[in-house]
């Protein structure tokens, strides 16, 4: 689920944040960034739950029609295509997400039960809903096509979910297009025959990749001496106070991967922090980073500094 770009601008806001020297301890910093990271997760399972309680919501307002003094035929006998939404009740009849939900103690939408409601009355005033209900029956495709659509159409977008995780966790804003694009693939991947664990995705795709976050975390922090000089010997044309601090950061993260990171291809590298400094910096900052650190890429290689392990790593 987690990519290493997001790694980076997870590490990018700690050490954003940090306000110690290379000689403090910064183990509750660390902490904090694995504890960032692992919050992605929640994030995660909030949202598949999400589809869960909409289900929910429409079934107890078809018992409530049937329920009405002045019931009509159609409160008496209504189409319950959504209802019955195969992909819906494989959901909330998953055994394995149950636990997890549980285990991560995701019980947001019993407290915050008008965000359900928000969504239900989304979905249910659509065309993509009225299209859907013409007919009573249906097919796994035709379901999972139906909720891909509400998802990427309707949830997914939606100000009132936004506003409402921003609210919870600030963070969770940098996450939603990363978990948003995994519920999506997810979605439309599964089949009925698909493993319980179809939805328990992995938040690392591997050890090497959380170990990768604290490795560019800790390495910075202990070499801030050594990277700020580097910055200083390129920017002499430069007043310190017109640097983004972002920009600072970014570029102390991006010469420590160059020079103690030998497997990350120095394309990769550059083109990751240009295209984190696009999205969380100002309209030059990228422009200004790729200056600094083509010129030192092209000293590293003089000088043979640039230890790279493999072929066209360069």
């Amino acid at each position: 689920m987690l990519n290493r770009r997001h790694i980076r601008v997870k590490v990018m806001q700690t050490i954003y944040a940090y306000k110690g020297s290379e000689s403090d301890d910064f183990s509750k910093d660390q902490k904090f960034l694995l504890f960032s990271i692992d919050n992605m997760y929640n994030l995660y399972l909030l949202l598949v739950s999400l589809l869960s309680e909409v289900q929910k919501r429409a079934e107890a307002d078809l018992q409530k029609k049937q329920k009405k003094h002045l019931a009509t035929s159609e409160d008496k006998d209504p189409n319950r295509k959504f209802v019955n939404n195969e992909l819906l009740l494989l959901l909330k009849e998953n055994l394995p997400l149950k636990d997890h939900l549980e285990a991560h103690k995701i019980t947001n939408w019993d407290l915050d039960a008008e965000y359900v409601d928000i969504i239900f009355k989304a979905i249910t005033s659509s065309e993509l809903y009225k299209d859907y209900m013409q007919t009573r029956v249906s097919g796994f495709r035709e379901d999972k096509d139906f909720i891909v659509d509400i998802f990427k159409e309707i949830i997914a977008p939606n100000e009132k979910l936004y506003e409402y995780m921003e609210d919870k966790n600030l963070t969770w804003l940098d996450d939603l297009p990363t978990v948003n694009t995994t519920i999506l693939k997810l979605l439309r991947k599964v089949k009925p025959s698909s493993s319980e664990n179809h939805f328990i995705p992995k938040l690392y795709k591997d050890a090497e990749d959380k170990q990768f976050a604290i490795d560019l975390f800790k390495k910075t922090l202990l070499n801030q001496t050594t990277l700020n000089s580097e910055i200083a010997l390129k920017t002499q044309n430069w007043d310190s106070d017109r640097i983004a601090d972002v920009d600072f950061a970014l570029l102390q993260m991006a010469i420590c991967e160059l020079k103690n990171f030998p497997s990350i291809p120095v394309k990769v590298t550059m083109n990751e922090y240009l295209e984190i400094a696009k999205e969380y910096s100002t309209p030059k900052s990228s422009i200004f980073i790729n200056g600094i650190l083509d010129k030192l890429v092209k000293e590293y290689q003089e000088s043979g500094d640039l230890k790279k392990v493999g072929r066209g790593l360069l």
